[in-house]
């Protein structure tokens, strides 16, 4: 899930002209506030940036929702939807919660789509969602029919490779929330995984 491939669709929406090429590291390491302000002004490096500190999130919140092999398509869809939008957000200091909620609800919109489609595909897409064909799509599986608090926490942390203090930092949760939604979500999960595994 590289920046290469989403940085060219940027720029070839029209969104980011070639000759932007400013580079954070001119002017030393920047505040996600001056970061988001530069991305919205057509900044590459900035855009990059921004991309590359939030695209776990972004997945992980993703992944939480839809099949992964939707899931990386969607995240550069959310990057995409953010740099259009982002000149129109009010506040640079609420850019992580904003985009996270972007996610969201590219997530419902997935599915939205989904059902639009004829009665056939969409059950073939159910059932491979159900019938997973590996032990990791299982465990992902079980993740995600747990409550949402723990769903979106545990695929950040154990898919995501995320640490408490990183979730807690992107997504705008407390650090005690997320310490929290990990020891009952991990607790909740291995009860249900063991009660598969006695079936």
């Amino acid at each position: 899930m590289g920046i290469a491939r989403f940085l060219p669709v940027a720029i070839a929406s029209g969104q980011f002209s070639v000759d932007q090429t400013a580079s954070q590291t001119e002017s030393g390491p920047q505040t996600e506030s001056a970061l988001v302000r530069s991305a919205a002004g057509g900044n590459r490096a900035a855009v990059e940036s921004l991309y590359l500190r939030y695209a776990r999130m972004v997945h992980g919140i993703l992944l939480a929702r839809v099949r992964p092999s939707d899931a990386e398509d969607l995240v550069h869809d959310v990057f995409i939807t953010a740099m259009r939008k982002l000149s129109a957000l009010r506040s640079p200091e609420a850019f992580s919660s904003w985009l996270a909620a972007i996610a969201r609800n590219r997530a419902v919109e997935h599915y939205r789509q989904l059902r639009l489609k004829q009665n056939a595909e969409r059950n073939a897409v159910l059932t491979d969602v159900l019938q997973p064909e590996s032990k990791a799509l299982e465990v992902l599986e079980v993740i995600r029919q747990l409550p949402e608090a723990y769903r979106e926490t545990l695929i950040l942390r154990l898919v995501e490779g995320m640490t408490g203090p990183e979730i807690a930092d992107r997504t705008g949760l407390k650090p005690e929330s997320v310490r929290v939604n990990l020891f009952r979500g991990m607790k909740l999960l291995r009860g249900r995984l063991e009660g598969r595994e006695a079936l």
